[in-house]
């Protein structure tokens, strides 16, 4: 729903975050070669509703030229937060960075004008995703839900239409045909073995348990040590994407902590926003005299899966029964990490995959956190342009890995009536270990 200027308390705050970053929303030049890379403008056409258009808009805010009102707030909204726009920007604007700032400027002015919408995600982000045992116990009664057949039953039936149909669709693909109930691997535990721990995660632990432990099966078959890290929390990737960077911060804080009383070498996440949001905390917290170092350290210690597998060497598995697999990349992946070949390196590992190529691999599916629920029609238009692309590569099977495109290109596979497996490399890798 847009926000109307009724809706907001226009205002400018001579010490926002904006301002503090007019430097680098200066470092844009405007030259316009984002524009094809974005996702939203594609589909819009407005200029506002590009990179260019969104940090002009920034800009005019911080000069006080324009209100902090209902029309930047839209169009701050609308963007996706994939950051394609960086992967081609000859000027090294950190987008994300602004967008982050952008946020929180957004947030406060919501919550200046009460907007429920805002109040309601700010609970859901402040209130439950902090407090672990309370994610988990949520998100146990949505797995119980999806396995017991009573999601699939709800969505095969006319009981629901919009929106929830939809987000029952994404719930139903969180689970996949590949991942297998079996027990934890702990690794070997030699002088010579990489001592490694997982980022378990939260919707990943919740709706993607069996993928964490694909995960560790297969860091113990290459050879590795894995150590538990308790005390770890949610890595607070949405609460900065939604402008709640104080909480995002101490989530961060909590997690280093964690993380380095166990002293792995190597610090593992199978989600790609978990991985950038994790690699990131240097950014976060350099403002904080306590943390600045640690976070140094702490994030040149995160790997993607893939990305360690690869840098490792991954053993060769038995294989898989042929299977044509398209990859599709995660935008925090590609490019906010900019890993590009590691999966495709990791799938190539396995023997009986062929791998065919995906039109628009490297574009936004539209998912983008709960973009999906909150932008249906633009999350909509944007997720069946993939669509049209996987259906036209002849794949059997989708690999890409971020549960939140796991579940928006599966909820779109499964909406469209198309035969196709989504799944995480990881899965596929496990499985052709197991073969």
């Amino acid at each position: 729903m847009a926000i109307t200027e009724q809706d907001i308390k226009p205002s400018h705050s001579p010490d926002s975050l904006l301002e503090e970053n007019l430097e680098r929303i200066l470092t844009c030049v405007h030259c316009g070669l984002c524009l094809p890379a974005c996702p939203t403008y594609r589909q819009l056409g407005n200029e506002n509703d590009s990179p260019r258009g969104r940090i002009y808009l920034m800009r005019g805010v911080v000069e006080e030229r324009l209100p902090l009102g209902g029309a930047f707030i839209n169009h701050i909204d609308l963007c996706l937060g994939c950051r394609a726009c960086e992967s081609v920007c000859p000027s090294g604007v950190p987008y994300g960075h602004l967008l982050e700032a952008a946020r929180v400027e957004v947030s406060k002015a919501k919550r200046a004008g009460g907007n429920s919408t805002e109040a309601v995600l700010r609970f859901v982000l402040n209130k439950i995703f902090t407090r672990p045992r309370l994610l988990a116990a949520a998100l146990a009664l949505a797995r119980v839900f999806r396995d017991s057949g009573l999601a699939s039953l709800f969505f095969k039936s006319n009981l629901i239409r919009g929106r929830l149909r939809f987000a029952t669709a994404l719930l139903l693909s969180s689970r996949s045909s590949f991942a297998r109930t079996r027990g934890r691997a702990r690794g070997q535990s030699t002088s010579k073995a990489v001592r490694v721990s997982i980022l378990t995660g939260c919707v990943m632990e919740g709706l993607f348990r069996e993928t964490n432990r694909a995960t560790e099966r297969v860091l113990a078959r290459n050879g590795c040590e894995l150590v538990e890290a308790p005390g770890q929390v949610c890595c607070g990737a949405l609460h900065a994407h939604a402008g709640q960077l104080e909480t995002a911060r101490e989530l961060a804080r909590r997690n280093i902590e964690a993380f380095e009383r166990i002293g792995a070498d190597r610090i593992i996440v199978n989600a790609a926003g978990c991985g950038a949001a994790m690699k990131e905390y240097r950014e976060l917290l350099a403002d904080d005299p306590g943390f600045a170092e640690r976070a140094i350290d702490f994030s040149a210690r995160v790997r993607d899966v893939s990305e360690f597998l690869i840098e490792i060497g991954i053993r060769t598995p038995d294989g898989l029964s042929n299977r044509f697999v398209a990859y599709d990349a995660p935008c925090h992946l590609i490019h906010a990490q900019r890993i590009v070949n590691a999966p495709v390196d990791l799938l190539r590992a396995i023997p009986g995959i062929l791998l065919v190529p995906l039109r628009g691999f490297e574009s936004c599916c539209g998912g983008a956190g709960i973009y999906n629920l909150q932008h249906a029609e633009l999350s909509s238009e944007i997720l069946n342009d993939k669509i049209a692309s996987i259906r036209d590569s002849g794949a059997d099977t989708v690999a890409t890995a971020n549960p939140g495109c796991i579940m928006q290109l599966g909820a779109g596979v499964l909406l469209s009536g198309l035969k196709v497996d989504v799944v995480h490399p990881i899965d596929l890798l496990d499985a052709a270990y197991e073969e």
